[in-house]
């Protein structure tokens, strides 16, 4: 099973066909373009602005994308590289900062402007790039240099309100002054398709076959024939498209994971997600740590200590349970995904931790093992497609997103087993209540948390003196931002009715319509 097969081969080759180079020039909006490329069917890789020229060429583009940026061209340390020796390699699409660099650097003229293109505006189209794009397009801007007078041999295809040139398009070159990648962006999609398959003339080779059929061949490449594989696996849909498509690789008899029951599960997940596991198939061992972990975190308040004593456990109980293996393991598999992997080598730098998240990092380094990361090229609703067609049930692939520490962070300040059992029952009506009414797939996150807060009230003919549950529900389609759901009134009535009647120790019930930003998805 460790060889790679001429069909297998075809396949890998097929999906990495005619993909596109992002370069990124600082955009906080770089990674969207990526996105959508990939939702149009084609590869897209993103990467530095100032990567070497042989890297690029290597990836035998079917066409180059520069991105948007904070910098103006006029700049002293402005990012800059060559658009003629990009526009030898393949045709060029330059979006905002990247069109006002193929103006300046091919002999146009960019001047600043003393009022700046900021949000929505419309182009009026003398020359359209897109027979999909209407003549008046309502679009998303965010620009304070503006392009006077294109490069010679270019035209002028757009305006703007403004009267600014707003797209022009050259010989193996367009570029506008809008964001297409953006929801707010109208027909911006189309745009990019007609750049990808009429001026590149790429086909859509990424899709989920091929996809499948090029990471199995990258896996069996990696790692040699006879090694195995250790995978922790979480419950989500990240670790469990991820062990699925090594035990697909390389059998279940390499494949070795390990599924911990930390006490920070919800109600009865850890026996469904077990049962769930083996029914697919998954070389699965289960581990029950509640003691260790409830130990490690008695007496912690501070969501930052709670994760780190989590995480240290977890090396703990993980390193013992790889030595219960009948196999020794010399790889450790990761979901990391291709966010993590953009942030990692974006030119903007490093960003501010707003919370640390609990994965299986410092795993490798203390275990002395090599690291396999499967779905390192793909972005989730990409995992996703590739669950699909591996054969993992909607319940898995669908699943919200559920946090590394679990309810540890869900239950604010000092956790007890009292308040996780609470929160438990709380949470398991709200979700049980969501999948009932058809609104679970609606949306994004939604959990309960228990607050640190008891208040008056009335029981039958008693006083009660209980805490507080928050009620969180958002929509997003990243997690990056997210808006709070919209429910009826008659929902939130019936739900918090559930719970004050049903779960002991909660007497008030309350919804947060906190967006992302200023707030988090989670609490903690």
């Amino acid at each position: 099973m460790s060889g790679t097969t001429g069909q297998g081969r075809q396949k890998r080759d097929e999906a990495m066909e005619g993909g596109f180079a992002v370069l990124d020039f600082g955009s906080q909006l770089t990674q969207l373009i990526a996105r959508r490329l990939r939702e149009l069917n084609v590869y897209s890789e993103l990467i530095p602005y100032n990567a070497p020229i042989e890297r690029i060429k290597a990836l035998k583009p079917k066409g180059i994308i520069l991105s948007g940026g904070p910098s103006s061209v006029h700049e002293k340390d402005a990012p800059h590289r060559s658009v003629e020796e990009l526009r030898e390699i393949a045709p060029l699409l330059g979006i905002c900062y990247g069109m006002q660099l193929i103006a300046k650097d091919l002999g146009g003229k960019v001047e600043p402007e003393e009022k700046r293109e900021y949000g929505f505006n419309n182009v009026s189209w003398k020359e359209s790039l897109s027979a999909k794009v209407p003549k008046v397009q309502r679009v998303w801007m965010s620009h304070g240099d503006t392009v006077k007078s294109p490069p010679p041999g270019f035209s002028v295809a757009g305006v703007s309100d403004s009267g600014h040139i707003a797209a022009m398009k050259g010989p193996r070159a367009w570029a506008v002054q809008y964001h297409p990648e953006v929801a707010h962006t109208e027909h911006g999609t189309e745009l990019l398709r007609s750049f990808v398959f009429d001026l590149c003339e790429a086909k859509p080779t990424w899709d989920p076959p091929h996809i499948t059929s090029h990471l199995i061949d990258e896996v069996r490449a990696k790692v040699p024939a006879g090694d195995h594989v250790l995978c922790g696996l979480s419950g989500g849909v990240d670790s469990s498209v991820a062990a699925t498509l090594l035990t697909k690789a390389l059998g279940a008899e390499r494949v070795h994971c390990v599924f911990v029951d930390n006490g920070l599960l919800r109600k009865n997940e850890y026996e469904d997600v077990l049962a769930q596991y083996k029914r697919v198939g998954l070389n699965v061992m289960g581990v029950n740590a509640e003691k260790e972990f409830l130990g490690a975190l008695a007496g912690l308040e501070d969501p930052e200590a709670k994760r780190k004593a989590i995480g240290r456990v977890f090396i703990e109980v993980f390193q013992e349970a790889a030595k219960k293996l009948p196999h020794k393991c010399e790889w450790l598999a990761q979901g990391t995904l291709y966010p993590d992997v953009i942030e990692s080598v974006s030119p903007r730098g490093a960003s501010v931790t707003i919370k640390s998240h609990h994965n299986v990092g410092g795993l490798p380094e203390k275990m002395n093992m090599k690291l396999v990361e499967p779905l390192r090229e793909l972005f989730k609703d990409e995992v996703r497609m590739i669950g699909k067609e591996l054969g993992l049930p909607q319940d898995v692939l669908w699943r919200h997103p559920f946090p590394g520490p679990g309810l540890a962070i869900r239950v604010m300040g000092a956790v007890t087993k009292d308040d996780l059992n609470t929160l438990r029952e709380a949470d398991h009506i709200y979700v049980g209540e969501l999948k009932k009414q058809g609104l679970y797939d609606k949306i994004w996150q939604a959990f309960c948390v228990l607050l640190p807060v008891r208040t008056v009230g009335v029981m039958g003919d008693g006083r009660t003196y209980d805490k507080v549950l928050a009620l969180r529900a958002v929509t997003s389609s990243d997690g990056m931002t997210a808006d709070w759901y919209p429910f009826e009134f008659e929902f939130m009535r019936h739900v918090s009715n559930r719970i004050t009647n049903e779960v002991k120790g909660v007497n008030r019930v309350v919804y947060d319509v906190t967006s992302k930003p200023p707030g988090t998805i989670e609490w903690e």
